[in-house]
């Protein structure tokens, strides 16, 4: 059995967790969280028998620092604050603010108090939890079938090539980090991908093989930073401008994809004026029909007289390269595109990738919710705040 420790850096998380993480410690330093760990699906074993070494690499993880030529890479990215790095050179995980308990066989995993502490949390619980998992499995096996699934993707990303060219290009990001066989495997992925079609792969939400491979760290926001405004104050049907504004003045045009599933696609478009649209570079797709989707955003554009030549669609759903090739061929003539692609890069092995999120819940003692534009995303336990937030948005019960 491998017991080599799991986390291998603290910078190894996506990129957003950072840029979130700074936006929040400027804007609201002193916001107290909760996290939930859900797994979505059905795993092949109980994930409470990996208690004791969830638990032991938590302990260890909490040990960590940022190392300096970590901290100088991260000073080197122009959007990343010299206040922010120094806050990161004297920060360690608190292990009193993480859990793990068993409740019949769900794992339960939650980290609980000052935002600016345990935000950085998600990421590491879930591939903790991913790797101790796979670590069970015909690690050979996998590794056969991964590197063959491998092959073929890189083949059928050349034999793509061959297509008569669109408008804008074709780019794809690994968006991979948080369900990975394990970090050795990731490893693979992403420098077999940057050597043998570097004119299509184009980054990696991973810092810390950004760095190593010397590739763009790609993120901008996720859920729990629109999420958290929905308890800091503002009239809840302004909390999607009130993040977005912030968001412009923290990082003044850079970072400019804006995530638009938090209440729906169609709130979020009614929230997105003339002077949004026109400071952020583009949209990010992460729940319902995609096409359908993208062809709202198209829809704004145009009402709002913005070519939508000089912005771009980021598609980042549960993708795998032949539905990024559909989506590309649909949209980019268009319109510049994007993909981001996950578990279908660092996982695709042949064993069942485990579905598992951990996510904001509560924010300043008060509940917080995502209302995508799927089924089965909402995490949310209060359904009094479900309902208000569903009447307050006009979004229907999915």
């Amino acid at each position: 059995m491998n017991t080599q420790p799991v986390v291998r850096s603290l910078l190894e998380n996506d990129l957003y967790k950072f840029t979130m993480w700074q936006a929040l410690l400027h804007s609201h330093p002193n916001t107290h969280t909760e996290y939930a760990f859900v797994c979505r699906n059905a795993p092949a074993y109980p994930l409470t028998e990996l208690q004791a070494d969830i638990e032991r690499e938590l302990d260890r993880l909490c040990t960590m620092s940022f190392a300096d030529d970590e901290l100088d890479y991260l000073r080197g990215l122009r959007f990343i604050k010299s206040d922010f790095v120094d806050f990161l050179t004297v920060f360690r995980f608190q292990r009193k603010f993480v859990r793990v308990d068993i409740d019949g066989e769900q794992l339960i995993v939650r980290a609980k108090g000052p935002q600016v502490h345990v935000m950085a949390f998600e990421i590491f619980v879930l591939y903790i939890v991913n790797e101790l998992y796979f670590r069970r499995f015909d690690q050979q096996a996998a590794l056969d079938e991964g590197r063959r699934r491998l092959a073929a993707k890189v083949q059928a990303l050349r034999d793509f090539g061959r297509e008569p060219a669109k408008r804008n290009p074709f780019e794809f990001f690994d968006f991979g980090v948080r369900r990975r066989f394990s970090g050795a495997w990731h490893d693979e992925v992403v420098a077999t991908l940057a050597r043998e079609v570097p004119q299509f792969f184009k980054g990696t939400s991973n810092v810390y093989l950004a760095k190593k491979f010397g590739l763009v760290p790609i993120g901008t926001m996720a859920h729990e930073y629109l999420q958290s405004y929905q308890s800091f104050g503002v009239r809840l049907r302004d909390f999607q401008k009130a993040a977005l504004e912030d968001w412009v003045q923290e990082f003044r045009g850079d970072l400019g994809t804006a995530l638009t599933d938090v209440v729906g696609m169609d709130a979020f478009l009614a929230d997105f004026d003339l002077y949004f649209a026109k400071l952020f570079d583009g949209l990010r797709h992460d729940s319902g029909d995609p096409v359908v989707w993208g062809e709202k955003a198209l829809a704004h554009y145009t009402k709002l007289r913005i070519d939508a030549q000089t912005k771009r669609l980021v598609f980042s759903d549960g993708l795998d390269l032949p539905t990024a090739f559909s989506l590309y061929r649909h949209f980019a003539d268009r319109t510049m595109t994007g993909f981001g692609i996950g578990t279908n890069l660092t996982n695709d092995t042949g064993i069942t990738p485990l579905n598992i999120v951990m996510k904001l819940v509560s924010c300043n003692g008060q509940p917080v919710a995502k209302l995508s534009d799927a089924k089965g995303k909402t995490l949310c336990s209060d359904e009094t705040f479900l309902a208000y937030l569903r009447k307050v948005f006009k979004h229907p019960a999915l």
